[in-house]
């Protein structure tokens, strides 16, 4: 099974441009929690939400699916609507 890493290094992202987001107190504290169990920062966490995005809407150019997977390759469940 193939997989992509639509990640990039510090270095190949290059120079960074500041954004300010304004989310609701439901949304930052999901980010917090997902930055505290990952280790990460709320900046890596929407980074990485970006890319998985990203490949979602690559796959779907190309009549492919998101979903996912158990341990035997069988699709558990269809992520839909991103």
């Amino acid at each position: 099974m193939l997989t992509q890493n639509p990640l990039r290094s510090n270095q190949e992202r290059g120079s960074k441009v500041r954004l300010t987001v304004d989310v609701s107190p439901e949304l930052n504290e999901t980010l917090d929690q997902l930055a505290g169990n990952a280790h990460l920062t709320k900046s890596e966490i929407l980074r990485r939400a970006i890319a998985l995005m990203k490949v979602a809407a690559q796959a779907h150019e190309k009549g492919q699916k998101l979903a996912l997977i158990d341990k035997d390759q069988q699709a558990l469940t269809e992520i839909v609507g991103i």
